[in-house]
């Protein structure tokens, strides 16, 4: 079933139809993975719809093409404009966000400098992990494939990529007939899930695994740490085990586009109950209130189109 793409896209500095924004297929993106990019949501609020951490998200992206000498030639504010222009040529009452900028056409070679193609698209997605996961959580195992090694490739970047290494443990666990998995780091011990960062709840509190793990330093983990530190909730950044995702009272994954998504089992062994269990959805209540007005936006989180 062919899928149906929204009417227009930014593409280097103008709204056109989605068709019209093409590259050549010898771009050095096409062949080198070189692109940096972001996952922005926006969600109907009280007040009109809001981008949630719009400028902590452009930032990141500014950070990824600094680590890999991508110059961006549209400024910040420019590409907090073109998300607003997205959304509202699109005519979306909420939307996922995707800013990218890549080398485009022009020398080969892995050296080569190649213009910067930059594009902003916006779409209506529901919830990433499939319809209902995030009131019944999923089921996930643990890949055979591991993060990069420090001093590889560098995991603090948001660059295209690194996501061949989340392709083959979300292929993987699709395969298996799990609805996401969970990567090690090159120590053995945890790192994050296939594009979520991982949170385990032990007696009452929060235990995730820290940035030198090989992942991602999210922008909703960071959101997620915030909120619970504020509402009594201690949060313990620390390197875990494998056998401690089967051992925690409970488990979840979070992402811009996974949101807050709860794990009920692991490698096919229950987490606590077997299913979502208090903590997160406290966890979930805080966060999802920012949209609906029930927890107050005390950081300026919410930036208004």
């Amino acid at each position: 079933m062919a899928r149906e793409y929204p009417p227009y896209i930014w593409h280097n500095g103008k709204i056109k139809p989605w068709a019209e924004a093409t590259t050549h297929v010898m771009a050095h993106a096409v062949h080198y993975g070189s692109s940096v990019f972001e996952g922005i949501r926006s969600y109907a609020t009280p007040k009109g719809q809001a981008i949630f951490r719009l400028t902590d998200h452009l930032k990141r992206l500014y950070h990824s093409a600094k680590i890999y000498d991508l110059p961006i030639p549209f400024s910040l504010e420019q590409l907090a404009q073109a998300c607003r222009e997205a959304i509202t040529a699109n005519q979306l009452a909420k939307a996922y966000l995707r800013p990218v900028a890549f080398r485009g056409l022009g020398g080969f070679g892995l050296s080569a400098e190649c213009p910067t193609d930059v594009a902003v698209a916006a779409w209506d997605m529901g919830p990433y992990l499939g319809p209902g996961v995030l009131e019944a959580g999923i089921d996930a195992c643990v890949s055979s494939w591991q993060r990069f090694a420090p001093n590889t490739i560098p995991s603090g970047a948001k660059a295209g990529g690194n996501y061949l290494s989340g392709q083959l443990i979300a292929r993987e666990a699709r395969r298996l007939g799990f609805g996401e998995g969970i990567a090690l780091a090159s120590t053995g011990l945890l790192s994050e899930g296939a594009g979520e960062n991982l949170f385990m709840v032990f007696d009452g509190e929060l235990h995730t695994t820290p940035v030198s793990a090989a992942l991602l330093n999210g922008i909703t983990r960071n959101a997620i740490m915030t909120l619970a530190r504020e509402a009594g909730i201690a949060v313990v950044e620390r390197d875990i085990p494998r056998e401690y995702l089967y051992l925690c009272d409970e488990l979840f994954m979070c992402g811009t586009a996974a949101e807050i998504t709860p794990i009920r089992s692991v490698d096919g062994k229950p987490v606590g109950a077997g299913k979502p269990g208090p903590v997160t959805a406290k966890i979930q209540k805080l966060f999802f209130g920012l949209f609906d007005g029930s927890t107050p936006d005390k950081h300026g989180w919410l930036e208004y189109v």
